[in-house]
């Protein structure tokens, strides 16, 4: 059994990477909706108005590349969050083998 104040510590830890992981996906999805969301006015300064069809590949291809640019523009913070949630994974890590070896000193 851990202690109360270990116990304490590794939930503060825990909820911190939670809170990170969760502004990770938030970026996603704000890039996902953004790219989403500019695919129609590429279409139109395209000129794909006068009803022609353009294929699926077409607005796909479109997509892929305004979703790629959008995460390029972001990827400073992506990349800071990513580290952070790394080093906080260890530290997890490390708190967890730490109490495993004071659990089996004491035992």
């Amino acid at each position: 059994m851990m202690a109360p104040d270990a116990l304490a510590q590794l939930s503060r830890m825990e909820e911190a990477r939670r809170q990170v992981q969760r502004q990770l996906e938030l970026i996603d999805r704000q890039i996902t909706r953004r790219a989403a969301a500019l695919v129609p006015q590429q279409r139109r300064r395209h000129g794909d108005r006068r009803g022609k069809s353009s294929g699926a590949c077409t607005v796909l291809e479109r997509y892929r590349s305004t979703h790629a640019a959008l995460t390029v523009e972001r990827q400073p913070e992506i990349d800071a969050l990513s580290r952070k949630l790394s080093r906080q994974d260890q530290a997890i890590a490390a708190h967890y083998e730490r109490q495993q070896i004071a659990l089996s000193r004491a035992a």
